[in-house]
């Protein structure tokens, strides 16, 4: 069999002729006939060329990989026990399910409660408005993606730096407007927002209090890219500052592509050239500036590189360092680098477990750390913090979350329109009686929850869920505090997933619990 997904999907708009033979290797048809049109991968690309390397409208939808991982979270079963309670007294009047404590905090010397472990990564595209609003209901940080600024038609700039972006002041308070104390908004700087000063315009206008330095462009790792319809609005972002291929104000490649000839324009995004000391001194500029919290975020990168950045943050006191595995969603990479790069979740997740337990032992101090790649139910959830345990402590839900944004935007329109959604008109006719959790949010904000947008209510409902979720496993481990889940809460069920992670299997615990009888 072949890990690899086959050369059609919807995620580039190709489809296979006969998917039900393929050829594993290729991912091609095993059967490639004369008179097939496509359009297969292949297909496409005789007709879209380089274009066929990226998502379909990547604007209005987002991607995750298709690729059949040999390990998954999947690979392992949640333990569970009977005697005993920790984090609460063995009352059985008390020791029930929601009194489990999902309570955190975020930074490591100024403090920003959290009312669960979760954080929702770095969006800026499609209901972003719903995304921000919906993790301040539910009291958990959120991040505003990059390159904001290059999309913002009302962006004002001077001497190459940002002095005005009303989107991105928007998506600020997007966020602020429902914040009651817990969770807090941080916005996410590339190399290019760097070079155009947007972190120092948020901190010091838009009273931005926790920023985000990313270790790669676009989704993960790549560079971002996206063409650029004409030859006026090429100049306007080469004037901005950002890399042009193929350069419009050469008068040569002017004229061609006035003609039709030579490549398309296209906007491609800085690779981050970071080196240790530039790190760590603009680290601390941020603090000088204004910034409580400064984070990392990077994707699956060679273990090497991991290390350093991890050191880095360790030595520049970095207050929360997001790893994002491969396999998760991303908002524009090529198909093949989403689906053939970095290293799965899992394994990503023990690799920085291991460097984080040695820099413990070491005596260095830890930032916190926070896991991404694919994590969607609680379930998925409950085992990303007992894998980490201690040293990994929230869970990042980003492609999830934003589908819940979405579907509570889409539901909310159709009832506006006076349409009740077939799937869910069993439940009622209006959006106090579709959306369940309207009445706990009623409970926190008062009258004031009557008024906000279906979407965010969607966020808030979807997180409630995974909350309540996690609160069930855990109580099933008599596990009533975050802090007292560990790795001995999992149970791998392959041996590749006990090899991988070195944790007991079954038969292993079998054997322990065999040979403790009679002694």
């Amino acid at each position: 069999m072949s890990y690899s997904s086959p050369l059609g999907t919807p995620v580039t708009h190709t489809h296979l002729k006969s998917p039900a033979h393929l050829c594993d290797v290729s991912g091609m048809c095993a059967n490639c006939t004369a008179d097939c049109l496509g359009p297969c991968e292949i297909g496409l690309s005789a007709i879209r060329g380089a274009e066929a390397v990226n998502p379909f409208a990547a604007d209005i939808n987002q991607f995750a990989s298709e690729k059949r991982y040999p390990l998954d979270f999947s690979a392992f079963t949640i333990n569970g026990r009977v005697f005993g309670a920790q984090g609460c007294a063995e009352d059985a009047d008390l020791a029930t399910f929601p009194r489990v404590r999902l309570q955190s905090t975020f930074g490591r010397s100024a403090k920003v409660p959290l009312d669960a472990p979760f954080l929702l990564p770095a969006m800026a595209k499609l209901n972003w408005k719903d995304y921000f609003a919906g993790a301040a209901l539910a009291g958990v940080p959120a991040v505003i993606g990059e390159d904001v600024v290059a999309k913002d038609k009302a962006l004002e700039m001077a001497d190459g730096r940002v002095t005005a972006s009303p989107l991105l002041a928007a998506m600020v308070e997007a966020f602020q407007a429902h914040h009651r104390g817990a969770g807090r908004i941080i916005l996410q700087g590339n190399f290019d927002d760097e070079a155009k000063g947007v972190l120092e315009h948020a901190i010091t206008h838009l009273g931005v209090k926790a920023v985000e330095l990313k270790f790669g462009q676009a989704a993960k790792g790549i560079q971002g890219y996206g063409k650029v319809p004409d030859l006026a609005e090429a100049r306007r972002f080469q004037k901005m500052g950002y890399l042009i291929h193929p350069d419009p104000s050469d008068p040569a490649v002017a004229e061609a592509h006035a003609q039709g000839r030579g490549p398309v324009f296209e906007k491609i995004g800085k690779l981050p050239l970071w080196n240790p000391e530039g790190l760590i001194r603009r680290v601390a500029e941020l603090r000088d500036l204004g910034a409580e919290q400064v984070c990392f975020k990077t994707g699956p990168f060679a273990p090497k590189d991991l290390r350093l950045i991890l050191e880095i943050a360790s030595e520049a006191g970095v207050d929360l360092v997001t790893f994002d595995g491969a396999g998760g969603g991303t908002g524009h990479s090529p198909v093949k680098m989403m689906n053939e790069w970095g290293i799965p979740t899992v394994q990503l997740e023990q690799l920085v477990f291991e460097l984080a337990r040695k820099l413990h032992h070491l005596g260095r101090p830890l930032p916190q750390i926070a896991i991404a790649g694919g994590f969607a139910t609680e379930d998925q959830v409950f085992k990303g913090l007992a894998l980490g345990a201690p040293y990994i402590g929230l869970v990042a839900l980003g492609r999830a979350a934003m589908t819940a944004a979405m579907v509570g935007q889409r539901v909310g329109e159709a009832l506006q329109a006076g349409e009740v959604p077939k799937e869910y008109a069993c439940f009622g006719s209006s959006v106090e009686e579709l959306f369940a959790d309207l009445r706990i949010l009623k409970g926190l904000y008062g009258s004031a929850a009557g008024s906000f947008a279906p979407g965010a209510i969607g966020v808030f409902s979807y997180l409630n869920r995974v909350s309540v979720g996690l609160r069930q496993l855990m109580a099933l481990n008599r596990k009533f505090a975050l802090e007292h889940l560990d790795r001995n809460d999992l149970i791998p069920l392959t041996e590749a997933a006990a090899r991988a992670t070195g944790l007991p299997t079954v038969q292993d615990l079998t054997r322990l619990e065999v040979e403790e009888m009679g002694k």
